[in-house]
């Protein structure tokens, strides 16, 4: 049957994939947003349902401070012997050339069993995208890219070290194996066997549209390594008028039938323009093993393509959740906080049933305290809805609907307070750090208010209303471009949804009703 692509869209880069008997798992990258890393599901490789996610405490993952676009990157799974492996990166740096980044492991038996993934052990630092190899003889090898700060390549190739599960260490020295291709930027490593070789499996190019997948293959896991004759083996880096750009930083599944897919990451730039509001997502590709032992698409290219056909299976509902309401105890997994997990000391749907509270606290601009619920956007049509109850003391108090990439680019709809003028709705932007507020509206003294953000191509406007049926347009009019990769310098995509500042310290609170996105 054919299914398109992204399988997974919006926000979910540097998808790891494998399979364990009739069941298919993935992660994706979270970056500075929490909890880290997504854990998805799915037995037809169509359907994939959110199971959750693998690091959920602060003990596992502490991002306070972390830039944007640091955090968590480039997880990657495995399985052995009944246990699941999951490694990955929490980057706390990457300023003047330099990175700091640390290398984790986590285990558990029951991927499907929320909280349950172990405490971190530490494995290396001084570069990113770890991944574990569990070879036939029963030893572990992390194979990671080292950073190269003195070169303008940045990529020092990949390294390989000998991981002993039982004291939870590597042990020896790291090794070189493989430094990379003319296209430069090696990373993303993953090791495989096939037959008689040892597989490694590449990113190269960066990870923006010059991204690519390549191949190298040796008879000895510490090398040396041979290149394949037929990389790239999938990248849209020649070709700018395909729909899914910056193919690259896959990994390999197999299926019960033999056939050989590649999980990989991609980019939809909005019509007309380079630019991608939705972040780097995630699809699939058939590939095959040539007679010569080498991997290629069954397609006979090396461009990725909206339709892939996989296996007849049987098709499994996933609940869109288009509209999300808040009449359980639990945040809806759904939604993710920046850096660090919602606390009910600002965050609770317990203080009114039914109802998202959240208190403010620091403005959009901190890496710190921010009070912001928010959920991928996953389509360059999609309408944001939120009903709001709200009473500002002041002006240092705002609370609304909130499109946001990061603390220097975001529209806020936000509704506030000047003392003796009563309330008003206002957009509050900013682009590239620079704040700018909309005409005032004004509002009535109480009472809710909807609002509403409409995506339409590159064109971003908004609308409210008080009570849901009749609609205002606000004169405001954005080009939804500066909410992208490529406009924010970052790798995350667009979030929208809910935030609540106090910037006088003093908690105020708003309360949310419900958030839709359609």
């Amino acid at each position: 049957m054919n299914i398109e692509n992204p399988i997974l869209p919006g926000f979910n880069p540097d998808p790891s994939i494998i399979r364990v008997g009739l069941d298919y798992y993935l992660a994706t990258s979270t970056f500075q947003w929490w909890p880290g890393v997504r854990l998805y599901h799915s037995s037809n490789l169509a359907d994939w349902r959110l199971l959750g996610h693998a690091l959920t405490r602060t003990s596992q993952l502490d991002m306070r401070a972390n830039p944007s676009s640091g955090g968590v990157w480039a997880p990657a799974l495995g399985w052995h012997d009944g246990v699941f492996y999951l490694v990955y990166t929490d980057v706390k740096n990457q300023e003047s050339g330099f990175v700091d980044a640390h290398n984790y492991l986590v285990t558990t038996t029951d991927i499907e069993a929320p909280g349950q993934w172990s405490e971190r052990i530490p494995l290396n630092s001084g570069g990113f995208d770890p991944s574990l190899f569990h070879d036939d003889d029963g030893r572990k090898w992390l194979v990671n890219m080292t950073w190269n700060h003195r070169s303008d390549n940045k990529s020092g190739g990949i390294v390989l070290q000998e991981y002993d599960s039982d004291a939870g260490v590597l042990i020896g020295s790291p090794r070189l194996i493989f430094a990379g291709t003319r296209l430069g930027g090696t990373e993303a490593p993953h090791l495989y066997r096939h037959g008689e070789w040892y597989i490694l499996l590449v990113a190269e190019g960066g990870t923006g549209y010059g991204h690519a997948v390549t191949m190298a293959r040796s008879r000895s896991i510490e090398g040396p390594y041979e290149v394949s004759p037929r990389n790239p083996i999938l990248t849209s880096r020649d070709e700018p008028t395909l729909p899914l750009q910056k193919a690259g930083h896959a990994s390999l599944v197999d299926t019960p039938d033999g056939r050989h897919y590649l999980a990989y990451l991609c980019g939809r730039p909005l019509p007309g323009t380079r630019s991608c509001t939705l972040g780097r997502e995630t699809a699939l590709v058939e590939c095959r093993w040539t007679d010569d032992g080498w991997l290629e698409l069954v397609s006979g290219s090396h461009h990725p393509a909206v339709t892939v056909e996989i296996p007849e299976a049987p098709r499994e509902p996933v609940d869109q959740q288009a509209r999300v309401t808040f009449d359980g105890p639990a945040l809806p997994q759904v939604f993710n906080t920046l850096r660090e997990p919602h606390h009910d000391t600002w965050c609770s749907t317990s203080e009114r049933p039914g109802w998202l509270r959240l208190r403010g606290r620091e403005s959009p601009g901190s890496r710190f305290d921010v009070s912001l619920v928010a959920r991928r956007l996953e389509s360059h049509e999609a309408t944001c809805r939120t009903c709001m109850d709200f009473q500002p003391a002041g002006d240092q108090q705002f609370a609304g609907l909130v499109c946001w990439y990061d603390e220097r680019n975001f529209a806020l709809l936000g509704v506030s307070s000047v003392d003796g003028a009563g309330r008003y709705l206002a957009l509050r932007h900013a682009s590239g750090g620079r704040y700018r507020e909309g005409t005032p509206v004004p509002l009535g003294d109480s009472g809710v208010v909807h609002l509403e953000a409409r995506f339409h191509g590159v064109h971003l406007s908004f609308a409210w209303s008080e009570d849901g049926e009749q609609w205002h347009d606000l004169p405001d009019r954005l080009d939804a471009g500066f909410l992208s990769d490529e406009s924010c310098d970052g790798f995350t995509g667009t979030f929208v949804g809910m935030s609540v500042h106090d910037l006088a310290g003093n908690q105020g609170h708003a309360d949310f009703n419900w958030f839709e996105m359609s």
